[in-house]
């Protein structure tokens, strides 16, 4: 790895760390596809997308109010590019994070996401000694849903039509876990 990267978490297969420049290529890949995005807010990604990403995210730091910060998923082993977590810690309570995850098609079905979420809940709960984590997920991505809910995440919401996406009002579901759930898991 470069001397550059800082790994926030490591786990058996994973490590989340900083993005880099070596990160573009794969990334702008992943996020390019439309399957991927599918679910996702974006749609046409640009290759210069990645590279004004990357750059922004290679100087962020996680944990500051207001802020998301993208972990790069990375395999352990070779350090390849296979994802990325999201961790927004929110300005009005900061005590509070949402966390978001994108994984590459050709690594999903290999309980990757599982793993890298796993560790992204440690670190938020361990590391941060966050109160409360919430994610929110399309209805309609049952892969999401399926993940969260093996995590131990409870499903707190129905919010209909709650956002715009590629021309259509998108209905979401909203998940959280407290810090004291994480502790009995």
């Amino acid at each position: 790895m470069e001397k550059s990267e800082h790994i926030y978490v490591q786990s058996n297969r994973l490590v989340l760390r900083q993005f880099s420049q070596q990160d573009i290529d794969p990334f702008y890949l992943y996020r390019s596809s439309p399957e991927v995005a599918r679910f996702q807010s974006w749609e046409n990604y640009h290759y210069h997308d990645a590279e004004v990403f990357v750059e922004k995210q290679s100087k962020c730091v996680p944990n500051q109010p207001g802020t998301w910060f993208q972990f790069a998923i990375a395999l352990t082993e070779t350090n390849q590019l296979i994802g990325d977590c999201a961790l927004h810690t929110l300005l009005d309570e900061p005590r509070i994070v949402e966390i978001g995850f994108t994984l590459a098609e050709e690594h999903q079905g290999n309980g990757y996401a599982t793993e890298a979420v796993t560790a992204l809940l440690s670190y938020v709960f361990h590391d941060l000694q966050k109160h409360k984590v919430i994610a929110f997920t399309d209805v309609r991505n049952e892969k999401s849903i399926r993940l969260l809910e093996r995590l131990g995440m409870r499903r707190e919401g129905h919010l209909l039509e709650n956002y715009m996406s590629k021309g259509q009002w998108v209905d979401e579901y909203q998940y959280s876990m407290l810090q004291s759930e994480w502790r009995k898991t």
